[in-house]
């Protein structure tokens, strides 16, 4: 199972001051030297926490794969058209939330989303959606040609009682092994982090984990070599 980690958090702390550090881009190249195979950015229309620049850097300087993250917004669209990630992944976006609130309603942007998709597989890149773990998600993702789902684990990570998670990792799991049957790669991702993470890398249908927040807090008081790895150890436990 591979870990991909999303580095907007670095560039939150650097806008938190209007300055140059931390780099994103450094944080991204030491990440990848950690065993990380693949790097998360989302540009925002608001541009809240990576910029323009931030994108074409980590564009010409990732290794392994670059994953942008966006909403589907004209203007993004065009960006990612010209930038050309080695994926791009559809999510919801909404100004005034903290991070991503939900998957993206696919069934009601259907046509939409199809249209999008179809613009990006004419430039040969393929695209994940950020989905919700209910079938008629996936099932509408793989109609509208899909390449990937990505699983929304944040029910997940919120919930409290024994039953609630239990309750949120079986549809997580359900939904992660119906997406591998029809064909479609499976991601999952949010609010993961070196306690929640280790019951969702045990579903084998799921081909990647996609960590930021809590690597990036950790990486402040044991750096980013040792933030990766010691996730890379939680994942490493039970996926094999």
């Amino acid at each position: 199972m591979r870990l991909a980690i999303n580095i907007d958090h670095v560039a939150t702390i650097r806008n938190a001051r209007g300055g140059r550090e931390p780099d994103p881009i450094t944080a991204a190249h030491l990440c990848e030297l950690a065993g990380a195979e693949g790097i998360v950015c989302h540009l925002r229309e608001d541009r809240r926490h990576i910029k323009d620049r931030d994108l074409r850097l980590l564009r010409e300087t990732v290794k392994t794969k670059l994953d942008l993250e966006m909403g589907a917004s004209n203007e993004i669209i065009r960006i990612a058209l010209a930038t050309k990630p080695d994926l791009v992944t559809f999510v919801p976006e909404r100004r005034q939330e903290l991070t991503t609130e939900g998957g993206l309603d696919v069934v009601a942007q259907k046509g939409r989303m199809k249209d999008v998709i179809a613009m990006f597989h004419a430039e040969r890149i393929p695209v994940s959606l950020f989905l919700d773990p209910k079938p008629v998600n996936i099932e509408t993702a793989k109609e509208i040609d899909s390449d990937i789902v990505e699983i929304h684990t944040g029910e997940y990570a919120n919930a409290r009682s024994e039953d609630e998670i239990h309750d949120r990792l079986i549809e997580i799991r359900e939904a992660a092994i119906l997406a591998k049957s029809i064909g479609l790669g499976v991601n999952a991702g949010h609010g993961l982090d070196y306690i929640n993470t280790l019951a969702v890398a045990a579903i084998k249908a799921i081909d990647e984990m996609s960590i930021g927040h809590a690597i990036i807090t950790r990486a402040l008081f044991v750096g980013i070599d040792r933030a990766v790895k010691q996730m890379l150890e939680v994942i490493e436990r039970v996926a094999h």
